[in-house]
């Protein structure tokens, strides 16, 4: 037993059965679970998160760096810590509508988000892809996204593994500020 620990449970008054703290409650993923911020419909005027994101600062949208024809921004949402998301301003859904213009900044800022993530945090490895199709598993099938994951080794523990919960060590505004300040000019 470490010092200062006792072998008495905590006592949890008010947050359910107590457990000793053996359970991590994660309430903010019942938005995404139940579907708060996802499109109604097909169309960009059907409540388009990706749609409406550019018109905010880049700190209330979460944006680290904007093109002229695509810009990155933290999922809301993040499988890790410094999950980023290239996104066209033009709400298309499929990966084949992109113009040639569209799909080079699109690769461009996956480099440049790339080169940020290690300059900010050191990662060693990367997931990148993106999902096309509610039946491939696309959280927003309307608009089209690529997600840059950052991954660490030994990252890949207990917790996502066997515990089904993600630990982020950093709030995403603070995340958000460091990467935009590695981003490359």
């Amino acid at each position: 037993m470490l010092p200062g620990m006792t072998s008495e449970p905590e006592q949890q008054i008010g947050v359910g059965t107590p457990d000793a703290f053996q359970r991590l409650w994660t309430p903010h993923r019942m938005a995404y679970i139940q579907g708060e911020n996802k499109p109604s419909g097909p169309g960009a005027d059907d409540g388009c998160p990706f749609c409406a994101v550019p018109a905010m600062s880049d700190e209330e949208g979460l944006i680290v760096a904007r093109g002229e024809h695509v810009y990155a921004l933290l999922n809301l949402y993040p499988y890790t810590g410094g999950h980023l998301m290239t996104v066209p301003y033009r709400h298309v859904a499929d990966y084949t509508e992109l113009t040639g213009e569209e799909t080079a900044e699109l690769a461009l800022l996956t480099q440049q988000a790339m080169t940020a993530l290690r300059a900010a945090s050191g990662a060693q490895g990367f997931n990148i892809g993106m999902n096309q199709g509610a039946v491939a598993g696309a959280g927003i099938a309307a608009h089209l996204h690529q997600h840059i994951v950052p991954r660490w080794g030994g990252d890949t523990n207990f917790m996502p593994v066997v515990g089904h919960t993600k630990v982020l060590p950093q709030l995403l505004g603070d995340t958000r500020a460091l990467l935009a300040e590695a981003w490359p000019a």
